[in-house]
């Protein structure tokens, strides 16, 4: 007995639909090749901009970590710094009282100066200040960062 035969085997009415789809195999095979070899090369460059971008991350990090170390040690310097002042002012007010007293008890006449509160008043500080701006601050290079950018200074 015969075996059946499928509908492309023999006739060739079907033989030319057979290479047909034999072609459309083979092509979507390399086409299914060529996006998987896109797709890694997108995958690749989205890697490397990861990494790219986990560098600057570090980077951006450290220099905010430099900027609070020495954020840190200004306070700290500046809290000394206010104490000193303090310390100085109460001297001289002190100091005053001895030439106020002397002044009494000689009769002469001396040129006292007033001493300014400055901790009420620093804007009457006898020397200028250099505020603390992005311009004159180069974070992240080096242990000297400050940079004075002053008129009487150029």
């Amino acid at each position: 007995m015969a075996s059946p035969k499928s509908g492309s085997d023999g006739d060739p009415r079907y033989a030319n639909l057979d290479e047909r789809k034999r072609k459309r195999m083979i092509s979507n095979r390399e086409s299914a090749r060529r996006s998987r070899a896109k797709k890694q090369i997108c995958l690749d460059e989205l890697l490397g901009q990861i990494n790219h971008l986990q560098n600057d991350n570090n980077t951006i990090m450290r220099k905010i970590d430099g900027a609070t170390h020495m954020f840190v040690g200004v306070a700290s310097q500046n809290n000394v710094l206010r104490a000193q002042l303090t310390e100085l002012t109460d001297r001289l007010h002190s100091l005053n009282s001895v030439l106020h007293i002397a002044q009494e008890v000689s009769g002469l006449a001396m040129d006292i100066p007033e001493v300014p509160d400055t901790l009420l008043e620093p804007w009457k500080l006898p020397c200028p200040t250099h505020p603390i701006t992005a311009s004159n601050l180069n974070i992240g290079h080096g242990p000297r960062t400050w940079v004075h950018r002053d008129k009487e200074t150029l």
